[in-house]
């Protein structure tokens, strides 16, 4: 009796070991980004040799700066869509909201919220369009929205660079072109520089915390917990799951489609007042372009995948992915007595995170799909059998 109890024993224990294995493998497998950047993180920081102080006020900085625009990213993901490589579209309807500001010459948060009501007709327009043509590109939609991008950046630099000043009234020499029209290639927002960041902010042990920014990403985490629970949110996850389910369980597929589209275009515009505030000035041709690229790295970076993300992943992708580009080049100088080495060092991970994280994706997909036509086969087998 005792012999057959430690055998069974033993085989329980055995059992426990090789589902305890398969458990780490696959938490190796899911965080394998984050993973891989604590590690690169934790090679290059005593490298840099910056002090833990100035670290902690580098990251609630950048956190402050950029989690905003992450966010925006989240509800897509939700309805199925992936990655938003358009949310550059709510950037750029935020810098035309900024011109429009700067030029009325209307300073401080009652500038940014102005800049914030300019931004959302423009960004909900966008949105639509943006939407409607995702809608027509299923399956492709990342690819989609990318080109998307730059379609309308092509319109946007029309508009500030031909049609301000000589048809849409642009009064200020600061803002407009010597020659009469067009926004000069840099806009000062000094006189909104950091409004919101001074504002509540508080300092301890040398490290400013912005409040009131913090308060104003906390209002958009709680939104979008809410939001999740609602009935618009609900379906957003139908759909996100499956398509042709939502659609016969009485879900308007498309239109809950679009519906995220604009809700993360004019969420990205808000994002991208309050990085601009940050910044304290407008690279107007330029200040968009690699928003969406490295707001969606950070995501990745933190854990998210192309059809799962949380509230969670923003901000420890955040932490991470900007604890990287604060340490890197001077690592990379210290390492081989050149700055620009830790420069293209970031950019190239930024890029190549994204290209793992796709791959990855893909490779699950496949997976997936090849495990459900196995037991379609094996089921037929049975039945003929």
């Amino acid at each position: 009796m005792s012999g057959g109890r430690n055998t069974k024993t033993g085989v329980e224990g055995a059992a426990k070991k090789i589902s305890g294995g398969r458990r780490f493998l696959n938490f190796l497998g899911a965080n394998t980004v984050p993973i891989m950047f604590i590690i690169i993180c934790a090679i290059c920081i005593p490298i840099s040799g910056f002090s833990p102080a100035y670290l902690i006020n580098e990251i609630v900085t950048r956190m402050g700066r950029n989690t905003f625009l992450i966010l925006a990213l989240l509800i897509p993901i939700m309805a199925g869509m992936g990655l938003n490589f358009g949310m550059t579209l709510g950037a750029m309807a935020a810098e035309i909201g900024l011109i429009f500001v700067a030029d009325w010459q209307i300073y401080g948060i009652p500038g940014m919220v102005l800049a914030m009501i300019l931004s959302i007709p423009i960004s909900m327009l966008l949105g639509v369009v943006c939407g409607k043509i995702l809608n027509a590109a299923k399956g492709r939609e990342m690819v989609a929205s990318y080109i998307i991008s730059f379609f309308i950046n092509g319109i946007y630099q029309l508009i500030v660079l031909y049609m301000m000043g000589s048809i849409i009234p642009i009064k200020h020499t600061t803002v407009k072109l010597p020659r009469g029209y067009g926004i000069r290639n840099t806009v000062s927002l000094l006189n909104m520089r950091q409004k919101l960041d001074d504002l509540l902010a508080i300092n301890v042990k040398g490290v400013k915390i912005p409040v009131a920014t913090f308060i104003v990403i906390a209002i958009l985490c709680i939104f979008i917990v809410w939001f999740r629970k609602t009935k618009l949110g609900q379906d957003m996850r139908a759909v996100g799951q499956d398509m042709e389910v939502a659609r016969a369980a009485g879900i308007n597929v498309e239109r809950t489609r679009i519906i995220s589209i604009v809700m993360s275009t004019v969420i990205a515009g808000f994002g991208m007042i309050i990085y601009l505030q940050n910044m304290g000035n407008l690279s107007t041709y330029s200040s968009h372009s690699q928003i969406g690229m490295f707001a969606i790295a950070a995501l990745l970076v933190g854990g998210a995948s192309v059809d799962k993300a949380s509230i969670g992943n923003v901000f420890l992708g955040v932490m991470l992915f900007h604890l990287m580009f604060i340490v890197a080049p001077s690592a990379g100088a210290k390492i081989t007595g050149d700055s620009m080495i830790g420069e293209y060092f970031r950019v190239f991970v930024s890029y190549a995170v994204i290209t793992i994280a796709l791959i990855m994706y893909e490779t699950k997909k496949r997976r997936e799909k090849s495990q459900m036509a196995e037991l379609l086969a094996a089921e037929q087998e049975g039945e003929e059998v």
